[in-house]
């Protein structure tokens, strides 16, 4: 059974005031309850609970583990196995910290409780801490985790399209997001083809039946790591085109996320959590099996691991999370220029947006 495939993205390309209300009632009911919560532990602790108990002896807090949360982007598969090989290996600990790993509820969460403070990292996307920094979203991306996009264009191997121009006054799926929108469009005229002629369909979340049954004849929205591998294994063969090799900048997929707020009070935190990381990212390389027989123990029930999926996963990622002589996580300026640059020629970004202030390396 395919799992449930959630959203993985959330700003949309207007600018409007009106988007912001959201974030503002968000954070309007955090300050009354920060207000009546005078236990509420430290900004930046990762506890959202108040603090019932009398408090510590002098010299008691430096021996406990300095409690962070971090949300995924998703529900726990292949790529988050760095992660979990952290936590159960002892890396966190190591650093002295409580690492609680969460998933949430829906995948639009997870920068929206980051910059409100209610998590203190959270899993996103490159083009969504740009896009949120223009709709005055505090949040810094913090490390790039894969470097490289997993979202390809997508086609029925039998279909007889062989390049993305070819998609020309064809059906592409995609789920109403206008980053999809941009990509196909990108990625159609530079191949020498008319964007304008595409016909777009909204499938939400069915981006597998979808392309499966030939209501469309692509999508924008599968990952090579996922939705091509779910396709592969049940009988229907795709060709993919990587974004890359048609106009799109060379993002970073999956990227590490914090407040503006939460770097000033915790980046020492924030550095001890990077440390461990990469020893876990470490691990996961070096022993890949074991790092997925370590998710595996760590994946949701309402969300259940396919092994062989994953397997063929984590085979897919770890050369595209390696940074080469680099530490893991490193980022590179020209990559978020490129990709700033790309998303205001796009529509979906305002030109006086900087680059340098979406980014930070630990």
């Amino acid at each position: 059974m395919t799992p449930i495939r959630y959203n993985r993205y959330l700003y949309t390309r207007s600018a409007q005031p009106y988007k912001l209300l959201p974030y503002l009632l968000l954070l309007s009911v955090l300050l009354v309850l920060s207000g009546c919560g005078a236990n509420n532990g430290p900004a930046g602790s990762g506890s959202s609970s108040p603090s019932t108990s009398s408090a510590p002896a002098a010299g008691a807090e430096s021996s406990k583990a300095h409690k962070l949360t971090i949300m995924l982007d998703w529900y726990p598969n292949a790529v988050h196995s760095f992660l979990y090989a952290a936590q159960s290996n002892g890396y966190f600990a190591e650093e002295g910290l409580d690492v609680e790993i969460q998933m949430p509820a829906d995948s639009n969460d997870a920068l929206k409780l980051v910059a409100a403070g209610q998590v203190d990292l959270a899993l996103s996307y490159q083009p969504q801490v740009l896009m949120a920094r223009g709709e005055q979203i505090p949040v810094k991306s913090v490390a790039a985790l894969v470097r490289h996009p997993l979202n390809h264009l997508m086609v029925s191997a039998d279909s007889g399209i062989t390049r993305p121009g070819e998609l020309s006054g064809k059906q592409a799926g995609y789920s109403s997001i206008p980053l999809y929108e941009a990509m196909l469009h990108t990625m159609v005229k530079n191949d020498g083809g008319d964007p304008g002629s595409l016909k777009l369909i909204d499938v939400g979340f069915e981006l597998i039946p979808a392309l499966s049954t030939g209501r469309v004849d692509g999508i924008m929205g599968g990952f090579i790591n996922h939705e091509q591998l779910i396709l592969e294994q049940e009988g229907h063969p795709v060709r993919s085109f990587n974004p890359v090799d048609y106009g799109v900048p060379d993002y970073y997929e999956l990227v590490l996320v914090a407040s503006d707020q939460g770097l000033q009070e915790s980046r020492e935190y924030f550095q001890k959590f990077m440390n461990a990381a990469r020893k876990g990212q470490q691990f996961a390389a070096q022993q890949p099996e074991q790092a997925l027989k370590l998710l595996l123990e760590h994946q949701d029930t309402t969300a259940p691991l396919d092994e062989a999926i994953e397997k063929r996963s984590l085979e897919i990622l770890l050369p595209l999370m390696d940074a080469g002589e680099q530490p893991f996580g490193y980022q590179d300026t020209a990559s978020w220029e490129n990709v700033r640059k790309w998303l205001s020629e796009s529509g979906l970004l305002a030109e006086d947006i900087e680059s340098a202030d979406a980014f930070i390396n630990l």
